[in-house]
C-alpha cells in the first residue's frame, strides 16, 4: 500500500497533530488471514517514502508557446499545447520542484468545437460547449484522450502513452481526471473496449429514474438551451442556434432538474445515476459503519455478491483501463457528489490491480471527510475549506494568524489524508489582484500549507514563477488561468522559453521565487521529522515580546527528527525568543541543554536551542515575509 502515516494519536492535548510512521492506513486494517488482503508492514524512519507532491498542469496550456492570446481565439490563431510538447527537459524540470506525481488536466476526451469528423468524431454543438475549446469537466468519450492534444489525432491514444512512458522515464507517476458526478451532454465513445456500452444506451427514458438506467430524465419535455451569453463570443457558427435536440431532456450536472437549466448551471453536463433515488434514497446496499476500519480486501469480498447499479460498472472498468495502460492515479472531481459505497467499491477495485495507486478527491464538505477516507478509502482530499481558506485569509489581510491553530486541530486526525495547495485550476492565481496581487506574499502560507500536514502537497503549472491570470481568455474572468479556450501562459511560457524549458527569459524575482519552491517542497517531501507529530507553538508565544503581528510557530517531529517552523506572514522583520512549553520539549524528547538550530529551508540560518528545566527557547531573526524551518541537531 502508498504509505500514509496517518495513524494519529493526539499528543499533548490539543496542540498536537499526531501522525505515526505506520505504512498501513488503519482505515486498511481488517482481516489479515484474507487470501486478498494487502500486506501490513511498518518502515523506519530512514526507509520512509516521499511524502507526495503533485505537480498539476492544464495540459493543452502547458506546451503552448504561441503569445497572441486572442479572446475566443482559435487553435489557429491562439496555438495549443500537445502531448510532444512536455518534452524530457520539461519533466526534468518539474521533477526538480520536488514534483513525485504530474496531473494531466484534460486528457480524456471531452467536447470541443474544432471540427474532427475527418477521424470520425462527431460535431459538439456549441450551445452546450463551455469556451471554444471545451471544459475538460464534459467528457466525450471516456476510452479516448482530446484529440487537440495530439500531434495526429488519429494516433492520439499512442501518443499520451508515449507521454505516460517519458513521464515515467523520469520517475514522475501519472494522474488523470475521472468525473464519475456528470458527463457531456452527447457523450459517445469512439474507443470502447468491446462489450462496453456508451452511458445511457440502455436506458428506459419513460421515467425520471430507474435503478440501472445511467441518467435521469425529465419525461415529455425536450431539454432547452439556457439564456446566458451566446456560445463562441456571439461568432457565428452553424450549430450555433440556440438549439440542442435532447428528448426527453435530462439532468443537468448538478443536479438541475429542469428542462431549462439556467446559464450558471453546469448546462454543459448530465448527471449520472448512481442508484440514488429522485428523493435522495438509495437503491443499493449500505455500507456498514463497520467498514471504516476494514481492509479493501474486506470492502471487495462486501460487493462481490451484490447486484449493483450499472453506472458502477462503467466507471469501474474506466477506471481499470486507464490503469492497465500505465495510469497510476485519479483525481476524482466533485466526489462529494457521488455516494461514498461507490468510492469504496471503485477505490478498492483499483488497490487490487495497483496497491499504490494514487486516489484524490475534490470534495468540500468537511463533515463527510472521514466517511470518504474511511469508508470510501480515498488516500487524499482536498483541504480546500480549512487549511487553504485560513492561509487565503491570512495573506489577504482579512484574518490573524491566531484563526490557524483550531483549523489545524480540527483535522488533527485526517491530516495525513489531506492535499494541500495554494493554486489550482478553480482557485484565483496568488499573483492575481484578486488575492494577493504578489506571488512572493504567499510565501510564508506555502510554507505553511506545505509543513503543518503530512499527507500530500500540490503546486500547479505557472504558482512557481508569479503568473497572475491577467487576460481574459473568452469563457469566464480573469484571475483563473483558462480551462475553457485556447491560451498561452506568459509567465510560464518565460521558464517554457520555447520548449528547452531552461527558465532563461525568466526575471530574477521570478528565478528566485521558483528556487523557493523547489527547495520548499523538495524539503517537505523528503524531511522525516514531516512524516510525524506536529504540536503547535503559537498559542504559548502569542504573548512574547516581539511576537507580534502575523507570525506562526510549530513544531513537528518524528522520534530523533525535529524541526522547528516560524512563518513571518507581516512585511516587517521579526526578533523574538521563541519558547517551547515543557510538555513539548518531553514529546520532542529534549532533555536539558543546548541543541544546534540549522535551517533546512536555505541554510544561512544558524542559532540554538536552550532547554532549562524543561522549558526551550531560542532567538529567532526573520525578514519581511521569511520563514525558517530549523532542524534540531
Amino acid at each position: 500500500m502508498m504509505s500514509k502515516r496517518n495513524v494519529l494519536t493526539p499528543l499533548l492535548a490539543t496542540l498536537m497533530l499526531g501522525c505515526s510512521p505506520a505504512q498501513q492506513n488503519p482505515s486498511d486494517t481488517g482481516n489479515a488471514k484474507q487470501a486478498d488482503s494487502e500486506p501490513q508492514t511498518q518502515k523506519a524512519i530512514s526507509e520512509m517514502p516521499e511524502r507526495p507532491v503533485v505537480y498539476q498542469m492544464m495540459t493543452r496550456l502547458f506546451g503552448n508557446q504561441n503569445a497572441t492570446n486572442k479572446a475566443w481565439g482559435t487553435i489557429e490563431e491562439n496555438g495549443v499545447g500537445k502531448f510532444a510538447d512536455i518534452n524530457q527537459a520539461a519533466l526534468q524540470g518539474i521533477k526538480e520542484m520536488g514534483a513525485t506525481h504530474v496531473w494531466y488536466t484534460g486528457v480524456p476526451h471531452h467536447a470541443v468545437i474544432r471540427d474532427y469528423s475527418d477521424y470520425g468524431i462527431s460535431h459538439d454543438d456549441p450551445d452546450v460547449v463551455k469556451g471554444r475549446a471545451g471544459s475538460p469537466y464534459a467528457v466525450k468519450d471516456y476510452y479516448n484522450v482530446n484529440p487537440d492534444l495530439a500531434s495526429d489525432p488519429a494516433n492520439r491514444l499512442a501518443e499520451f502513452e508515449e507521454l505516460i512512458a517519458r513521464t515515467h522515464a523520469q520517475g514522475l507517476k501519472v494522474v488523470i481526471d475521472i468525473v464519475p458526478n456528470h458527463v457531456a451532454r452527447h457523450y459517445q465513445s469512439l474507443s470502447a473496449p468491446e462489450g462496453a456500452e456508451d452511458f445511457g444506451v440502455s436506458d428506459n427514458t419513460s421515467v425520471e429514474y430507474a435503478r440501472d438506467n445511467n441518467f435521469y430524465y425529465i419525461p415529455g419535455q425536450a431539454f432547452e438551451v439556457p439564456d446566458g451569453e451566446p456560445p463562441l463570443g456571439g461568432e457565428a457558427h452553424p450549430l450555433a442556434d440556440g438549439q440542442f435536440d435532447e428528448d426527453p431532456a435530462k439532468w443537468t450536472g448538478n443536479g438541475s432538474r429542469a428542462a431549462r437549466p439556467n446559464a450558471g448551471d453546469w448546462y454543459e453536463t448530465v448527471k449520472i445515476n448512481f442508484g440514488v433515488k429522485p428523493d435522495g434514497s438509495y437503491d443499493f446496499p449500505a455500507l456498514p459503519a463497520s467498514y471504516s476500519d476494514r481492509s479493501c480486501a474486506d470492502h471487495r469480498a462486501f460487493w462481490a455478491d451484490k447486484d449493483l447499479p450499472d453506472s458502477w460498472y462503467k466507471f469501474r472498468d474506466i477506471a481499470l483501463y486507464w490503469t492497465e495502460k500505465g495510469v497510476d492515479g485519479f483525481r476524482y472531481d466533485m466526489a462529494q457528489m457521488v455516494p461514498v459505497e461507490f468510492w469504496s467499491f471503485l477505490n478498492c477495485s483499483i488497490k487490487k490491480v495497483n496497491p499504490e495507486a494514487f486516489l484524490l478527491s475534490e470534495i468540500y464538505i468537511p463533515e463527510q471527510y472521514r466517511n470518504y477516507i474511511r469508508l470510501g478509502k480515498m488516500d487524499y482530499l482536498y483541504d480546500k475549506v480549512g487549511t487553504y481558506d485560513a492561509l487565503r485569509a491570512v495573506v489577504e489581510g482579512k484574518a490573524s494568524t491566531d484563526t490557524l491553530p483550531p483549523v489545524f486541530a480540527e483535522i488533527a486526525d485526517i491530516h495525513g489524508n489531506l492535499l494541500m495547495f495554494l493554486e489550482n485550476h478553480d482557485e484565483q492565481r496568488i499573483a492575481s489582484s484578486q488575492f494577493a496581487g504578489d506571488a512572493d506574499k504567499a510565501r510564508p502560507a506555502m510554507v505553511v500549507s506545505s509543513t503543518v500536514a503530512s499527507g500530500a502537497n500540490m503546486l500547479y503549472f505557472g504558482q512557481e514563477v508569479g503568473e497572475p491570470g491577467a487576460e481574459d481568455a473568452g469563457f469566464g474572468k480573469a484571475s483563473r488561468t483558462t480551462i475553457f479556450d485556447y491560451w498561452g501562459v506568459p509567465e510560464h511560457q518565460k521558464w517554457m522559453n520555447g520548449g528547452k524549458f531552461d527558465g532563461d527569459q525568466l526575471s530574477e524575482q521570478q528565478r528566485q521565487l521558483r528556487d523557493f519552491y523547489a527547495r520548499l517542497l523538495n524539503l517537505a517531501s523528503t524531511e522525516p521529522a514531516l512524516q510525524g507529530e506536529m504540536a503547535d507553538l503559537h498559542q504559548a508565544n502569542r504573548e512574547q515580546p516581539g511576537y507580534s503581528g502575523n507570525l506562526y510557530s510549530f513544531a513537528r517531529f518524528n522520534g530523533e527528527e525535529r524541526i522547528l517552523v516560524i512563518a513571518n506572514f507581516d512585511q516587517q522583520g521579526k526578533e523574538f525568543e521563541l519558547v517551547i512549553p515543557a510538555g513539548i520539549t518531553a514529546g520532542m524528547a529534549l532533555t536539558n541543554g543546548e541543541y544546534l538550530l540549522q535551517d533546512r529551508l536555505y541554510g544561512k540560518y544558524q542559532g540554538k536551542l536552550k532547554v532549562e528545566e524543561g522549558k526551550g527557547s531560542a532567538m529567532i531573526q526573520l525578514g519581511p515575509l521569511d520563514s525558517l524551518v530549523l532542524k534540531i541537531r
